[in-house]
């Protein structure tokens, strides 16, 4: 069994419905999974978009550098403390606290060249804070 169930890129937005609803056109796709934060869509092609509500979303200023990071990946795993040791033995690094506060388990972490992704093993039910 893999260890990484889903993979989706992940777009921090104000309304996660509206745009969601624009990249399941786009790419003549289907939602296939909806929370009052977080839409998911898979394109005709295959494709995994999810887009997750903050509040405090900027649209982004590339190739200007302040607000340009506006994405990154969010994996599904079944066991965090399992893939976490993966990945720091394939050269990642952790970049938040493995207890982070919120309700649900999620971590941040960086590959090795610096690009931030997320691990998680349910769906968000709450929007970003701060």
């Amino acid at each position: 069994m893999p260890l990484v169930k889903a993979g989706f890129v992940v777009l921090d937005c104000a309304e996660p419905e509206k745009l969601a609803e624009f990249y399941r056109d786009l790419l003549e796709g289907e939602m296939t999974d909806a929370t009052a934060n977080r839409v998911e869509i898979r394109g005709a092609d295959g494709t995994r978009l999810a887009f997750r509500r903050d509040m405090n979303a900027t649209p982004p200023s590339w190739p200007r550098p302040e607000n340009s990071l506006q994405a990154h990946l969010d994996f599904v795993v079944e066991d965090l403390d399992e893939a976490e040791r993966k990945i720091v033995g394939l050269g990642g690094r952790p970049v938040e606290a493995k207890d982070a506060v919120g309700p649900y388990e999620e971590r941040g972490y960086a590959d090795p060249a610096g690009h931030s992704f997320m691990l998680r093993t349910v769906a968000p039910t709450a929007p970003k804070q701060g």
